[in-house]
């Protein structure tokens, strides 16, 4: 059976909303997504508001479920979840609002209500391991029901295969992969094992009516609690400092007795904890090393300087770790100044002048033409694509609009599209940058100019920002031309 389109996936959230609430959807908002599949909706009546949620993978869903139910016995705040699809893949569940404990930290800096919220965190997460994971069936986990040996070392090697070995740095490739080996049967034998959340970080943190609410936790499983500790204290982007790592980490620490846990030997738990602060960084590098250089998603790429930072930083403090030659002298090279500035989001020299002009344009109005310079550049044609105007859905929209990005990014070939102009054009910033040439010209073209060929100067804007830090100008050429609202509409305006 072909995948549900968009608009069919919105028409069967909906028919949740109505047979819940008793009244018809006013309003369906499509939510942005990051590494998932599944697809958010923020559908609303008045007043009334749920989100919609959808997702193929029905295992995946069970396990959400399960959670869900869990967690509210035992009074760990999660969304509720209001109904559920006849298939199990559409459900609908509560809105908790759009505040992420991420998007606190980068509007406020670490205050002392951020801090706050962090130790609500942490203290939800003591329940979340300690209590629901004293009753968890981990026969219900979708994916792997333990991280153990095996879950770690294909952490280790993701990181090595979609991170290490695209850095063109020599290592001998036998002796690392048996130290890897001998590392993840260490990491294996860690104890205590408990409910392990598995992706623990500030954006899965929403903060609602003033508490804390988790989502995103289909990924649990039974494993060591210090992996979550890590993943939240040590987020690339967060660069909490070490100072309020600690305050955070006695924080989780003392939350422990109010849970009536039993005695733990906590030096033991601190050694653990930083074991597996070094495993995290090397996993989520993997993860941007994937998204960022194979998959060209310039939110992962602006990631990796920092999470460089964060692995330079533990090194620093741990001169022990990781205890095997060959994978720290790569670690070390890995977080050498010269990586971090590779990777860094203002890598433009002071000196250049290189701007990257990039327009949209409709064919109708003819081609535009480059004003630059040194004349040439690029002119991609986008009419190929699926075009989304020739939807009602998306008719009054422009690439700028989420609805638009969603549909092009999930059921177009839009994505691989991009990814050869990434390729392409990165060719010549480097080269123009290296030659002190002051423009390139980028243009993309659809029949409107409405859609197709705004959406991709969008993204190429965010991802040559985020690669390269060079200056951009992004121009609409049809924006007055632009069709915002259906005929009737603007005559009786």
């Amino acid at each position: 059976m072909p995948p549900k389109t968009t608009a069919q996936v919105v028409a069967i959230l909906e028919k949740l909303f109505e047979d819940h609430f008793g009244k018809k959807a006013e309003k369906t908002e499509a939510l942005p997504v990051s590494g998932s599949d599944r697809r958010y909706y923020r559908i609303s009546n008045g007043t009334t508001s749920a989100i919609g949620t959808y997702n193929t993978n029905v295992a995946e869903n069970n396990t959400y479920f399960y959670f869900t139910e869990l967690f509210h016995k035992h009074q760990i705040n999660v969304p509720d979840v209001y109904s559920i699809s006849k298939d199990r893949k559409g459900y609908l569940q509560q809105d908790i609002g759009s505040t992420s404990l991420f998007s606190l930290l980068m509007k406020e800096g670490f205050t002392d209500n951020v801090r706050k919220y962090y130790h609500k965190s942490l203290e939800q997460l003591a329940k979340v391991q300690w209590k629901a994971g004293m009753e968890a069936d981990y026969k219900q986990c979708f994916a792997a029901h333990r991280f153990d040996e095996k879950a770690i070392m294909s952490d280790l090697l993701y990181f090595k295969y979609y991170f290490a070995d695209l850095q063109d740095i020599p290592y001998d490739k036998i002796l690392l992969i048996s130290e890897m080996e001998l590392l993840s049967k260490e990491l294996g034998r860690v104890q205590p094992q408990m409910l392990m959340y598995r992706d623990f970080q500030s954006r899965n943190i929403m903060l609602h009516e003033d508490k804390v609410y988790f989502i995103d936790f289909q990924g649990c499983m039974q494993g060591p609690p210090q992996y979550d500790i890590a993943s939240l204290l040590w987020q690339a982007r967060a660069q909490l400092p070490e100072a309020r790592k600690e305050d955070l980490l006695n924080g989780y620490i003392a939350s422990l007795t109010a849970l009536h846990v039993p005695r733990m030997d906590e030096i033991h738990f601190r050694r653990g904890y930083s074991q597996f602060v070094l495993l995290r960084i090397l996993q989520v590098l993997g993860a941007y090393g994937f998204r960022g250089l194979l998959q060209h998603k310039a939110h992962f790429l602006a990631s990796i300087a920092p999470a460089l930072k964060n692995l330079e930083s533990f090194l620093s403090d741990h001169p022990q770790l990781p205890a095997y030659p060959e994978f720290r002298n790569l670690l070390e090279k890995l977080c050498s100044k010269d990586m971090q500035e590779r990777y860094s989001r203002n890598k433009n020299p002071e000196n250049a002048k290189l701007t990257v002009v990039i327009s949209s344009f409709s064919y109708k109005e003819g081609l535009p033409k480059d004003k630059g310079p040194h004349g040439g550049g690029f002119i991609f044609d986008c009419r190929g694509i699926l075009n989304p105007g020739r939807y009602a859905a998306y008719k009054y929209s422009t690439g700028k609009d989420i609805n638009v990005r969603q549909f092009l990014e999930r059921e177009t070939a839009m994505p691989e599209f991009l990814d050869h102009v990434y390729a392409l054009v990165s060719l010549n910033v480097e080269d123009y940058l290296g030659r002190g040439f002051e423009q390139l010209s980028v243009s993309f073209g659809c029949t409107g100019g409405q859609h197709r060929s705004v959406y991709a100067a969008e993204q190429l804007a965010y991802y040559l920002t985020n690669r390269f830090g060079v200056s951009v100008s992004v121009n609409h050429l049809n924006e007055k031309k632009w069709v915002l609202q259906p005929p009737e509409s603007n005559q009786a305006s």
